[in-house]
């Protein structure tokens, strides 16, 4: 993958833009915390950094679908369900004990255990065990494991029509002469919303691998309650649009940098505070309160 120099220049993200689009006050303390003029900046990272129940599920599945694909590239014996199981429980547990829960911390729930956030997780890695897309995995994709990238390291910096970008991928690999990209969900499905962070994708790795994107193939994997998937179609059209849709929304976000080299925000009170139902489960609830 290409390299880049660091440079403190806003980068588009999918996460990034849906933030900046759902309230710009929440993306103000999300991003630019040692800016703000009133609350410490520690203060502000802790409240960043809590977790919730929804989000901590996807964490625990993708962090061990990691384990399971690297595990695959070395051996493809059947898996001791008893033992993965086990696994993935004492996993879940540590995560669960380790973290600040948002639905605690705001006191919509005394505590949260174990076994709550555990049960999902078991339905979601049992139904990619069940798959059929596990044992074509096993049979088509595991001859080039060794050009598998699984969770690759970074924040998947690209450039997507010039414009600095992030795009970090699930599951890249190839079969025959075709990359496929897969990504994990265990929340509800969003098909406009999951389209465009696959198009993302598949333009990252047109820009690393300089690969046709008629020759990539995103799949989005859904795993609650059931085990299912979404192809998606790209060609190079998809690509050229998209790129001009990441121009028009970093040109967006860069509106409220006063300087946008440096990515410095401009006055806080610029980033006004939406309220909506999404604001009771907003990790800065309490800046706003």
């Amino acid at each position: 993958m290409k390299k880049f120099v660091f440079t403190p220049k806003l980068g588009w993200s999918v996460s990034r833009y849906n933030l900046f689009e759902t309230c710009k006050r929440q993306y103000y303390y999300n991003y630019y915390a040692k800016y703000h003029p009133e609350y410490p900046v520690k203060k502000i990272l802790a409240l960043k950094k809590m977790t919730s129940i929804p989000l901590e599920v996807g964490n625990i599945v993708h962090d061990i679908n990691k384990t399971l694909l690297e595990r695959l590239k070395i051996t493809a014996k059947d898996i001791d369900k008893a033992r993965f199981y086990d696994y993935a429980r004492k996993t879940t547990q540590a995560y669960v004990q380790s973290k600040t829960f948002q639905e605690v911390y705001y006191s919509r729930m005394k505590s949260v255990g174990t076994e709550r956030v555990f049960e999902k997780v078991r339905i979601s890695l049992e139904n990619f065990l069940n798959s059929d897309r596990l044992t074509w995995l096993t049979d088509f994709a595991v001859p080039k494991k060794d050009e598998w990238l699984i969770e690759p390291p970074g924040y998947g910096e690209t450039r997507i029509g010039g414009m600095k970008a992030y795009c970090k991928v699930d599951f890249l690999f190839p079969v025959k002469d075709r990359l496929f990209i897969m990504d994990w969900k265990t929340g509800k499905p969003d098909p406009k919303k999951h389209r465009k962070q696959m198009v993302g994708y598949a333009a990252w790795a047109t820009y690393h691998f300089e690969k046709d994107p008629a020759k990539i193939s995103p799949i989005v994997a859904y795993l609650h309650p059931h085990y299912k998937e979404n192809d998606i179609t790209v060609n190079s059209s998809d690509i050229e649009a998209f790129a001009r849709q990441i121009r028009k929304e970093t040109a967006h976000m860069n509106k409220f940098c006063q300087d946008v080299q440096k990515n410095i925000p401009k006055d806080k009170a610029l980033f006004t505070l939406k309220k909506s139902r999404l604001c009771d489960y907003c990790n800065f609830r309490a800046l706003c309160d």
